[in-house]
């Protein structure tokens, strides 16, 4: 395969490259990658501090962990091999642990079961800003004979790989962030499910003990992720975790997507608490119940209740582009307290510049713990504060042409209403936003990582979600 011909296939998005496995994703197309990172670590002078390589509990991923172990110990680079499947901020404060310039993590997260992916971490356990994965695509070989690589058994021989278990000095830090020890002793009752992904038994295992009680569903390893659509915590595939909660008489549910860095929350009557309305929580708990201070950073596409936030308790909110590999930066360049984006993926001060829905869910129950409520009156406190607010998004596939059509036509959308609600603005920091009356919003974004448009709006009444998504449907022609 050319390089011109890799280079269609291999594209890193919002979040890493992420492919069909053996159409796209193939061994010989992750040891390029391999190299090209390898290459990227010797030019930029961190190649000496060594890399962490992990992996999720999607088909083959061990095997392709293996694959770019090789590859990284052929180039003389120590590498940190995960002896177990991890999730992605597990991986990520391996970095800090052994102090390495990175990681690689072989996963595609959220996406369904033929999927995998290529994740690269940076040195501060965050994601690959924009200009460091263009430079490792640049640096694709031409040619995938030209790859080197290394036996795992030699590399392991001659030390250049050390297995490592990456679970204890990650739960010894989680230990620090929250007070676990008071969890394991609140008396609830929770249901955890990592969705058949990497996050299986870590919140059963932190929060073990004491008279909280945590029940684990869909913790087996199984790569086909049954019945679901894919392992990402929304509400077409928490059916098992909705049925879990009443039966077991939870007070709240944790669902973590297939690499852990995001969360999906139930209440205790089986109701998904959305994504902007748990973002808005974990910023409230922070600025109001732990009384911490610090800068706020956001999405395009989450919710303006935490810049209401912002205003309330006289911190600045800074908004950019989505995915982390914008979010982090913003968030290392003014010593955020939190960050996050509509996706579900949270970030805090003191812990890593990047998602981590383990620690989220924590925070979470923390919450709950401290102000002695349940989910849904603690929404009704912080709708006292903000304002109420209702959230929805649409995602509908697309076929490269049909991507080049509705492209073509946002180019020129100038609407001057949406199902009745002015249009007082629009932006394109990340797609086409309208910003509608009353602090509402609308937004199309072509996903940078699946074959997805996705639809998203945040209304300040119930009744108007529905419309407004269909409005802006109808605007694409799709």
């Amino acid at each position: 395969m050319t390089q011109a011909a890799r280079s269609s296939v291999i594209r890193f998005g919002t979040d890493g490259w992420r492919g069909l496995i053996a159409e796209d994703f193939t061994f010989d197309n992750v040891r390029a990658c391999a190299q090209a990172t390898s290459r990227y670590l010797q030019e930029s002078g961190t190649a000496g501090k060594g890399i962490v390589v992990g992996y999720d509990t999607r088909f083959a991923s061990e095997q392709f962990a293996a694959a770019v172990a090789e590859v990284m110990a052929a180039h003389d680079i120590h590498v940190y091999l995960c002896d177990r499947a991890a999730p992605t901020p597990v991986v990520g404060y391996a970095i800090l642990t052994h102090g390495a310039a990175g990681s690689v993590v072989i996963t595609s997260s959220h996406n369904p079961a033929l999927y995998s992916g290529f994740k690269v971490r940076t040195e501060y356990a965050g994601a690959a800003p924009p200009e460091v994965v263009a430079k490792i695509e640049s640096l694709l070989p031409d040619d995938g004979r030209a790859v080197r690589r290394m036996p795992l058994s030699q590399a392991k021989e001659s030390a250049r790989v050390q297995m490592i278990d990456p679970e204890q000095p990650y739960m010894a830090h989680v230990a620090e962030l929250v007070d676990v020890e008071r969890l394991r002793w609140a008396g609830m009752r929770v249901v955890a499910d990592p969705m058949f992904g990497a996050g299986a038994g870590y919140l059963q295992s932190a929060l073990a003990g004491g008279s909280t009680e945590v029940l684990e569903i869909r913790g087996e390893h199984n790569p086909a992720f049954p019945g679901m659509h894919n392992p990402e915590p929304i509400p077409r595939n928490l059916d098992a975790t909705v049925e879990a909660v009443l039966n077991y008489h939870a007070q709240a549910a944790l669902a973590t997507d297939g690499d852990a860095d995001r969360l999906g929350l139930l209440d205790g009557t089986g109701k998904f608490v959305n994504q902007l309305q748990t973002f808005a929580l974990l910023a409230y708990y922070l600025l109001e119940v732990r009384g911490m201070r610090g800068p706020i950073v956001k999405s395009v596409t989450t919710t303006s209740m935490v810049t209401r936030l912002g205003e309330l308790y006289n911190v600045p909110v800074y908004e950019t582009g989505v995915g982390f590999k914008y979010l982090g930066p913003r968030m290392r360049e003014t010593d955020a307290l939190i960050a996050g984006e509509e996706s579900g993926g949270f970030a805090f001060r003191g812990h890593m510049p990047e998602r981590d829905g383990i620690v989220s869910g924590l925070l979470i129950l923390d919450l709950m713990a401290r102000r002695k409520k349940e989910l849904p009156e603690l929404i009704e406190e912080l709708f006292a504060k903000v304002g109420p607010h209702y959230y929805d998004r649409i995602d509908i596939e697309m076929t490269p042409e049909g991507r080049q059509a509705v492209e073509a036509r946002l180019a020129g959308l100038q609407p001057r209403e949406i199902a009745g609600l002015p249009v007082t603005g629009c932006d394109r920091t990340d797609g086409l936003r309208f910003r509608l009356e009353d602090g509402a919003w609308a937004l199309i974004r072509l996903s940078g990582t699946e074959p997805l448009m996705r639809i998203y709006t945040e209304v300040r009444r119930e009744e108007q979600v529905e419309p407004v998504l269909q409005a802006v449907r109808s605007l694409t022609g799709a």
